[in-house]
């Protein structure tokens, strides 16, 4: 079995460029998984001992420190493995290990001596010379410290100590019960009329001559869109939104009482007010009324189109009175082929999975000035066949190495997201990040191209923003709320009709049309309203479940669900239990629209007729990309645009 070196150590910092991580590949994960983490964790714990017993000067102790946070997030990656590994042996080994290292940062937090040493520093020798960088690094060390409840009494302490080991655990079997309940529905083939016919074809009838359709992606996303059959959209509706129920009731409802009991420990009125003092947005309050603001901005719009829907449904059921969130996406795309002529599937004819991959890289590299280097799986040692690797060069020098693990399989990680698997920092150790998407592996919807460009914005910005010094303020270490910003921004070049002319073709090699283009854009301005209607109840949820305690979770999310979105609750469905941004967002999900508000004001400064003018796509890379977490989001984008950010685009995009 392959090791790596321990990239975290002082002796690691060389002249020559670092190299990525040694996998094991066909070797024994199990082992490896465990010494990389325990070996990162143990040099986390040198390195702290040397910030609490060496130089009193202010450079010299944040050095260490840096060190011993490179090693400390090196450690934590092994979350990732818990997430996608094939062998179930070493998700559940890496949930142990995740467990041990949440336990040393909790530790951490509330050690008095090392929070000691923070503080002297701050205004003792060589504190004054620090640069913008450090002393950045000073203050948001010194304000973790606070956050953790340093200053707490010993019993307290004690508490917050117990409080978090629980959160952890919880946390991961909210995750595992997401992640392994896969559910179905068997219907006869028919009940499969007006899904394509490479759907048709990949559902061949069982020995029962039934149908099974499942909740992962590649088999929901076909049949909620084109499936013409509305009782199967809404069983199917039911199993995934039932996903994890009822387990998941009770682990979220003792995680939700473990965050709030933290908050009032530490001081909070409550869990938003802790979550959002270290966002761009800044109270719980802030949150509530952002979440007020959409929805007034957007009811109008969405009750205008949920009437076109509920229109064209009575065509099929003239009876009909309502239109239900399972009815949406199919009658969106009927409104979309029989008013804006964009028939979903044709346009999917255009963008077969390899395909867009590679056109993804292309455009990306156009954009960034990056080199995307196939790394054969010999070499790059991954842990399933489906991964794609890549090294990313830049100006002809290697910055950093991708992981792309892009199809649903059993065990694995049931949405999309991008892990760290490596925190860069320049001279020790090259970022190195992995998509996690469940995309199939034949022709995709232009959505889920989408989905990609967004998602793949994400690992962009880890490796870009893993070339500094410090691993504090590596890759995605922004403010949470701003995090999504980019990748949304992003999304704007899956849109554009010369950017899908590069890679969009059919099986015969036709290029997908830019009058279809310029008609899906048309189209996809319908249903805007809803979007963001949906998003505000979810984001009220998220918000209104860690604001106060509620005894049925299930009750009180469809009387949110009834009251910010147009569309009513599901009867019988209890979605919060399969609703993973719980966990991760806490309290935040509001974040996609924020981050959304942004990302438009962020599109302004592009000139729409040239995506890849190199002047503009530079100065975006390089000031707010490349700085990581270096400064403030509104700063970042101030420096981009000119000036602070503003609604007027989201405004602007939401009329239109």
């Amino acid at each position: 079995m392959a090791h790596d070196t321990d990239p975290a150590s002082s002796s690691a910092r060389s002249t020559s460029a670092p190299e990525p991580i040694d996998l094991p590949g066909a070797g024994d994960w199990l082992a490896w998984v465990g010494e990389r983490c325990e070996g990162q964790l143990g040099e986390a714990r040198r390195c702290v001992e040397q910030v609490k017993t060496g130089s009193s000067d202010a450079h010299e102790v944040l050095a260490a420190w840096n060190r011993a946070e490179t090693a400390l997030a090196n450690a934590a990656s092994v979350a990732l493995w818990a997430e996608v590994h094939p062998d179930a042996a070493v998700r559940d080994r890496a949930d142990e290990l995740d467990q041990e290292v949440q336990r040393y940062v909790t530790e951490l937090g509330l050690d008095r001596d090392l929070y000691a040493v923070f503080d002297a520093v701050s205004t003792g020798p060589g504190a004054e010379a620090l640069d913008d960088d450090a002393r950045r690094v000073l203050e948001h060390t010194l304000r973790d410290f606070r956050r953790a409840g340093v200053d707490r009494d010993e019993a307290t302490r004690d508490r917050l100590r117990e409080l978090s080991e629980t959160a952890v655990r919880l946390s991961q079997d909210f995750g595992r019960n997401i992640r392994d309940d896969v559910r179905s529905v068997r219907v006869a083939p028919e009940r499969l009329a007006g899904l394509p016919d490479d759907y048709r074809a990949g559902h061949a009838p069982d020995a029962d001559g039934l149908v099974t359709i499942t909740t992962d992606y590649p088999d929901l996303v076909p049949f909620m869109t084109f499936g013409s059959d509305a009782e199967v959209r809404r069983e199917l509706a039911l199993a995934q939104h039932n996903v994890a129920w009822p387990a998941n009731d009770q682990v979220l409802q003792d995680l939700l009482a473990v965050r709030r009991e933290t908050a009032a420990l530490l001081g909070y009125d409550s869990w938003p007010d802790y979550d959002t003092e270290v966002k761009m947005i800044g109270s719980g309050q802030a949150v509530a009324d952002f979440i007020e603001r959409i929805s007034d901005a957007a009811v109008e719009r969405a009750r205008e189109e949920v009437a076109v829907l509920l229109e064209r449904k009575r065509v099929d059921h003239p009876d009909a009175e309502v239109v239900h969130a399972h009815d949406s996406r199919y009658y969106s795309e009927l409104v979309r082929r029989e008013q804006y002529d964009v028939d979903g599937q044709v346009v999917r004819t255009y963008f077969p999975f390899e395909s867009v991959r590679q056109g993804l890289l292309d455009v990306t590299g156009r954009l960034f000035g990056l080199e995307w280097t196939p790394v054969p799986q010999s070499v790059a040692g991954t842990w399933h066949p489906d991964v794609a690797s890549f090294d990313v060069g830049l100006d002809g020098r290697r910055i950093g190495r991708i992981h792309l693990d892009l199809h649903p399989r059993e065990g694995k990680f049931k949405h999309a997201a991008q892990f760290d698997m490596v925190t860069g920092v320049a001279g020790v150790q090259l970022p190195e990040g992995v998509l996690v998407c469940n995309f199939s592996r034949g022709l995709m919807e232009h959505d889920e191209v989408v989905t990609l460009f967004h998602e793949f914005g994400h690992l962009v910005h880890h490796v870009l923003g893993g070339q500094g010094e410090w691993a504090r303020f590596s890759g995605v270490a922004t403010e949470w709320d701003f995090v999504e910003a980019p990748s949304q921004m992003l999304e704007e070049w899956a849109w554009d009709a010369d950017v899908l002319a590069t890679f969009a073709r059919d099986a015969s090699g036709s290029t997908i049309p830019a009058e279809l283009v310029a008609a899906m854009r048309r189209a996809d301005h319908f249903g805007k309203g809803t979007y963001a209607a949906q998003q505000m109840s979810y984001a009220a949820r998220s918000y209104y479940f860690h604001a106060g305690p509620h005894d049925d979770l299930t009750a009180y999310g469809d009387e949110l669900q009834r009251r910010y979105s147009v569309f009513p609750p599901l009867e019988g469905a209890h979605m919060h239990c399969a609703f993973g941004h719980l966990d991760g967002y806490s309290s935040g999900y509001y974040t996609y629209m924020w981050s959304l508000v942004i990302a438009k004001d962020l599109f302004s400064a592009f000139d729409a007729a040239d995506l890849f003018a190199a002047d503009v796509a530079t100065a975006y890379r390089d000031k707010v990309l490349a700085m990581g977490g270096r400064k403030d989001a509104a700063d970042l984008v101030a420096d981009f645009l000119g000036r602070p950010y503003s609604f007027d685009s989201w405004a602007a995009w939401l009329a239109e």
